[in-house]
């Protein structure tokens, strides 16, 4: 998990306590025609253009997160330049389309399904004749077999992070000729196509020595429309050209350059040319919009002459009217550096002008973490408050609406908006309602108004400063560098938000809001994600312990006021990181903060150090609420499975939380998972995985709140890149526009460009 994270194949995804007992949640569609899934919020938005206006040739300068340390997507210091180096240079037999569904690649398969399911679930891979290795060697069963040895778990001399999906394979052979591959599972795996996505050759994979040293620095066998040719340290830098053997539709580009870039240096390095494409936060957005519109009035900038001349007559007037020279000359020297930043910026924002913002939402979301694990969040009801205090739509508002993009909520943990398992499934938890979170608290013990020891209240607030202090790290740009100079800001595109998955920037912005009373959870007056039915809740309107007991009122002395237990304030220790790219998460946290003021909750807000967020806070369980995102996945059975599960004991005694940070977890929801990833129906798949999702919204583990903004700086003249939303890349078709397909500002004409509202 980091700020940009890796990509959600790139790494598992991943603790957990609840009192035990059956939840009832709300029936899920099925009845009607249209599909809960619905569209996506927003498509992609690359500058699309046909291959036949791309030039041939040309280096595409993209700026990274970082060099990565190995090569190898299935180690666990992978990260989301690692995946992004993986899909230019290596087969991937599916990716993801608009709707972040898997398809089948075309360059690498003529067809795969399964063939057979009695008395083992078989998968029947029909290779693409012309697919070939780098070296000449043709793609076929040796190469499959070779993974999955290597990534089956049974040897441990193999340093994988991952088998899930290999561990069900029992055997890998030929088909009736050298291009069918035969893969018979011990156990029904319905993600089959997760698996060999990317596919290394047997050179990497053969063994172990191969596997977890060889394709770390250097990947001397590709089989993409780009090969590897350098990855430099020193330069922080790699470089990929343009594969010779590669048999599909030729690359447009000669080379890629992946440049390291820190995110607060990016804009400094767009106005200088130095990169052609990059992730940005929206206070870049705004200026590089504003530099691509006309030009300010002001003062026109003076050459050197003029400016001698102005500086001299500025002199003889001072001396003439008494004044000190030396004091002349400072006030002149001042002027100058004054005159002299302003040219500064007016060059950088015309360098600027040919730049434009590709905008689209991540396949990620932003979510609320409520650690379970011990203390007032152990207490279901407790939890179940926080979640009901919660506006969901004010703080996706915050975000999202400052950036032009859709506002709705996030409603599902296992998939977003147009994802074949999505499904609003909010009302298993309840809408926002500030009167019944407060009668949760109060059936919990915890009162407004009542007593409180001073003394073990200010102990509390003492510790939690003391911790606070230990682990805070200082705040703003480094380097000298200005938040402003830097493309900073109020609203940062790596907001922080760490997420185990690609992660890019948010914004925030708008006036505070008290929660709306009739703001329900499936939508803002009702309305529910694109395509969805409406869920009828349970009982008084939710699922049996979403709400207090019938009967139970909110304490008459309620207002705002703190409430208390056994002497004890209600304080959660609210724990962010401190870096300058953390803005739009803090802006969040103060919003939840008000929130919760509302229902007598105080929070203590913890800000530490980026590089110790997650290790030393998250991954620990040294909090009580946190902010961080996870992606979203084509293959939720098998990859949100770690991040729900129950935890259970270790041998040596410990808890085994695999990736569930929150660590709340249900059996109930184990077993959906496992029914959900060995069902091969595709419809009664999505239906548990739906059933699952609104057994989590029951827990209140997590909250899951805002799809993340997905901003790109994109030189106006390069195609098929930008702002990709769920789909993957496609790296042979990106280039430069020929002039004769370009605007007036180097960007496609009109009407080639896809939008960012488009759902496609």
């Amino acid at each position: 998990m980091s700020h940009d994270g890796v990509g959600p194949r790139a790494v598992m995804r991943s603790v957990a306590f609840l009192t035990a007992g059956v939840l009832a949640v709300p029936a899920l569609g099925g009845c009607g025609t249209e599909d809960p899934a619905g569209k996506p919020l927003a498509g992609p938005d690359v500058g699309r253009a046909d291959r036949a206006e791309v030039a041939d040739g040309g280096t595409l300068r993209w700026a990274v997160d970082t060099v990565p340390e190995t090569l190898n997507t299935f180690q666990s210091d992978a990260d989301a330049t690692t995946t992004r180096i993986a899909q230019a240079v290596l087969p991937s037999m599916f990716r993801t389309d608009g709707r972040g569904r898997p398809v089948r690649n075309p360059d690498y398969l003529d067809s795969a399904g399964i063939v057979g399911t009695e008395p083992k679930q078989v998968v029947l891979y029909k290779l693409n004749q012309q697919a070939v290795w780098s070296d000449g060697r043709e793609i076929g069963a040796a190469d499959f077999a070779a993974q999955w040895r290597a990534l089956s778990g049974k040897d441990t001399a193999y340093w994988t992070a991952r088998n899930a999906g290999y561990d069900r394979i029992e055997k890998v052979e030929r088909g009736k000729g050298n291009l069918e591959v035969k893969v018979t599972f011990s156990r029904p795996y319905a993600d089959w196509r997760s698996l060999f996505t990317p596919l290394y050759p047997k050179e990497v994979m053969g063994t172990p020595d191969s596997f977890n040293d060889g394709a770390r620095k250097k990947l001397k066998v590709t089989a993409g429309p780009f090969t590897v040719k350098k990855v430099d340290r020193t330069r922080d830098e790699v470089t990929l050209t343009r594969s010779t053997r590669w048999w599909g539709r030729p690359a447009r580009l000669s080379a890629i350059v992946l440049r390291a870039l820190p995110r607060n240096k990016r804009v400094p390095a767009l106005a200088a040319g130095t990169v052609d494409l990059a992730e940005i936060d929206p206070s870049a957005a705004r200026r590089i919009t504003a530099a691509a519109g006309p030009r300010s009035a002001g003062t026109p900038l003076m050459g050197p002459g003029a400016d001698r001349s102005a500086a001299d007559a500025l002199r003889s007037w001072a001396v003439a009217n008494g004044s000190d020279e030396e004091a002349a000359d400072e006030e002149i020297s001042a002027r100058a550096e004054l005159r002299e930043k302003a040219a500064k910026d007016a060059r950088r924002q015309k360098a600027l002008s040919g730049y434009e913002v590709r905008k689209s939402l991540e396949p990620a979301f932003t979510q609320l973490a409520l650690n379970g694990a011990e203390g007032p969040l152990a207490d279901e009801r407790v939890r179940r408050a926080v979640a009901r205090a919660l506006d969901r739509e004010d703080l996706a508002e915050a975000v999202l609406k400052p950036l032009g993009l859709p506002t709705e909520p996030v409603g599902s943990h296992l998939a977003l908006s147009g994802q074949p398992g999505y499904a609003d499934s909010s009302g298993a938890l309840g809408r926002q309602d500030t009167k019944e979170a407060r009668a949760l608290l109060a059936d919990a013990g915890w009162v407004p108004g009542g007593p409180v020891d001073k003394k073990k209240d200010k102990k509390k607030d003492k510790e939690g400063e003391k911790e606070g202090e230990k682990a805070a790290g200082a705040e703003g740009g480094k380097d000298g560098t200005s938040d402003e100079d830097a493309g900073g800001g109020s609203a940062g595109g790596d907001d922080g938000t760490y997420i185990v998955g690609e992660d890019g920037g948010d914004g925030s912005g708008g006036d505070d809001k008290a929660p709306r009373e009739d703001a329900g959870a499936t939508g803002r007056d009702g309305h529910l994600a694109q395509g969805g039915t409406r869920h009828r809740p349970v009982g008084q309107d939710g699922a049996p312990g979403a709400y207090a007991p019938k009967g139970t009122a909110a304490p008459a002395r309620a207002g705002t006021a703190p409430v208390a237990k056994n002497g004890k304030a209600l304080t959660l220790r609210f724990v962010l990181p401190s870096g300058p790219g953390s803005d739009t998460l803090r802006t969040v946290a103060d919003r939840i903060t008000r929130m919760l003021e509302r229902i007598g909750i105080r929070t203590d807000i913890s800000k530490v150090d980026d590089a110790s967020y997650f290790k030393d806070h998250i991954a620990s369980g040294a909090y009580d609420l946190a902010l961080y995102s996870w992606p979203a996945t084509a293959f939720p059975a098998t990859d949100a499975r770690p991040v729900y599960a129950k935890p259970v004991p270790a041998a040596d005694g410990s808890l085994n939380v695999e990736q569930n940070y929150t660590r709340v977890g249900t059996d109930q929801v184990d077993q959906l998972f496992d029914q959900a990833v060995a069902t091969l129906d595709d419809s009664e798949r999505h239906s548990l995985i739906r059933k699952a999702d609104a057994r989590i919204w029951a827990a209140a583990g997590s909250i899951p709140l805002y799809q993340r903004p997905q901003l790109t700086a994109a030189r106006a003249n390069l195609a098929n890149a930008g702002a990709f939303g769920f789909r993957t890349p496609v790296y042979e078709d990106m280039g430069f526009l020929r002039k004769s397909a370009q605007g007036p500002t180097g960007a496609p004409v009109a009407g080639r460009s896809a939008g960012a509202a488009a759902g496609g």
